[in-house]
């Protein structure tokens, strides 16, 4: 069986079909440009609802047993965004490092970076990272946590992740 990643895109406009679903469209082309060990993706566009986020990050994990879950969209201040509040609600472990990396890299490009709140959390053998949802702040925050995230895989008990070192070289401690 492959390794199972999801990409949850969390969206009332997208999800009410009134825009292209294109912040999930280029998270799911990231992983398959950077990771070759063969994986299927679980992809769903879903509401800022933070019912509707907790139930279906614990589907991924619990019953998809997605290794690695990552988020785009609801980050923001905005009331309706609730996407760190349903990460928080269903791990039992947080990674403040994932958010505190991807806010010191975007504020390298904006200076509003300072008004996001990603962060990554653990549910049992799932990583779910929050990422923004806009296509170009994906790619320079998942580029930034990247090289950790194969390697906090393997250590919560998930299948090894391999990349493409010419497009994305992790780190793993040598031994």
């Amino acid at each position: 069986m492959l390794p199972k990643i999801g990409v949850l895109n969390i969206s009332d406009r997208a999800s009410a079909g009134i825009y292209e679903d294109t912040p999930g469209k280029a998270c799911v082309a990231l992983l398959r440009e950077w990771i070759v060990t063969p994986f299927d993706v679980d992809y769903r566009v879903i509401p800022d609802e933070q019912a509707v986020i907790e139930a279906e990050l614990r589907r991924m994990a619990d019953a998809a047993d997605c290794c690695l879950v990552v988020t785009t969209g609801g980050t923001g201040p905005a009331p309706r965004d609730v996407t760190p509040e349903a990460t928080a609600a269903v791990c039992a472990k947080m990674m403040p490092g994932f958010g505190e990396l991807m806010r010191a890299t975007s504020l390298r490009y904006v200076p509003t970076a300072i008004l996001s709140r990603q962060t990554a959390g653990i549910r049992g053998r799932t990583l779910i990272v929050n990422l923004p949802g806009r296509p170009k702040a994906i790619r320079e925050n998942l580029e930034a946590v990247f090289p950790a995230i194969p390697y906090c895989i393997d250590l919560i008990g998930g299948p090894k992740l391999e990349t493409n070192e010419a497009t994305m070289k992790v780190f793993r401690p040598k031994g």
